[in-house]
């Protein structure tokens, strides 16, 4: 079977941008490495998913997950020759994704506030009905502060260890354990509690 790149829509998103690829008649990973080693098509098939969960732990919406992790990806395409040569390019395009949800929620945040003042003071808002103890822990998980959520999610969605984590975010392991531990604390009591009520 013939290797090849091809661009295609995603069927799970409105996203049809010349650089979303998918690698055609690759049978195992060996024969995707000498593919193109290095290219941005390899990269993308190798980090889409797993920045899609990163983004969806984060924001606790597939749709802005989505966007979240092509804009990070569109990012990393811009500059791609500078970034393969980084040490790590997961470790970046994951902070950049990190960077980008935080803006959106301060973006959202700004946009509540103008609305409340429009609205006379009401602040409405549409919060998807979740159900199940998934969605419970992460929608606490995502009323932590902004860096115990990304600790959070770098660690139970992506399996990071502390030592990777601390070089995704450049904080030092001490750091990351303190948020590690603080986040816990605060899941252990808010989620007790709601048990108990």
């Amino acid at each position: 079977m013939p290797k090849r790149l091809v661009p295609f829509n995603c069927r799970n998103c409105c996203h049809t941008s010349g650089i979303v690829v998918r690698v055609v008649g690759v049978r195992d990973q060996e024969e995707r490495e000498s593919l193109t080693v290095g290219s941005f098509e390899v990269f993308y098939a190798e980090m889409r998913r797993p920045l899609a969960a990163l983004a969806y732990a984060v924001s606790g919406s597939w749709s802005a997950a989505d966007d979240l992790a092509q804009e990070a990806l569109e990012v990393a395409f811009r500059d791609w020759e500078r970034i393969r040569s980084l040490d790590n390019p997961e470790a970046w395009v994951k902070r950049i994704l990190l960077n980008r949800s935080v803006s959106g929620r301060r973006r959202r945040a700004a946009e509540r506030r103008a609305r409340a003042r429009m609205n006379g003071g009401s602040d409405v808002e549409a919060f998807p009905d979740l159900t199940g103890d998934f969605e419970r822990i992460w929608a606490e998980v995502r009323h932590l502060p902004k860096r115990q959520v990304e600790v959070i999610a770098l660690r139970y969605v992506e399996g990071l260890t502390v030592a990777e984590i601390a070089g995704t975010l450049s904080l030092t392991k001490e750091t990351i354990n303190t948020h590690l531990r603080r986040a816990r604390q605060t899941l252990s009591r808010r989620l007790d509690l709601e048990d108990e009520s």
